[in-house]
């Protein structure tokens, strides 16, 4: 019986290491998940709001602003001069892109980062990128 107990007790650490591989610790943070950048139109943008009216309040001019009306017109939540947000229509929207990457002949026009971020595409020293719309 010694021996059994003896035996069992020489091999719980090692189960106990084996049953920890491949198990995140407690408490750890799930990645994001992975949204892809192959999309150049509003039909695959996630997070655009349904049935939007045009000129009324809204409340997030950074994260996931697009929205659509009842009748198909994109808009956007914007605030200009700093007044209260309201919808807008929305220049040509580009879909997913990325913040920092070119967007030649895009000045002025819009997209969204992978993590709902708006962007719009600047032109700043004679290069166009994608840069935060909420600026």
């Amino acid at each position: 019986m010694r021996s059994i107990v003896a035996a069992f007790a020489a091999l719980l650490p090692l189960g106990a290491t084996m049953g920890a591989i491949g198990v995140a610790p407690p408490g750890a943070a799930e990645p994001p998940p992975v949204v892809s950048t192959d999309c150049d139109n509003p039909s695959c943008t996630p997070g655009i709001q349904p049935n939007v009216v045009l000129g009324s309040y809204c409340s997030n001019t950074t994260y996931y602003v697009f929205g659509v009306t009842d009748w198909g017109r994109l808009v956007f939540c914007g605030s200009p001069r700093r007044y209260e947000p309201r919808w807008f229509r929305s220049p040509e929207m580009h879909g997913i892109k990325l913040e920092g990457d070119l967007c030649p002949a895009m000045d002025g026009d819009v997209a969204q980062a992978p993590d709902g971020l708006f962007l719009t595409c600047v032109t700043k020293n004679g290069r166009s990128y994608w840069e935060r719309g909420d600026l």
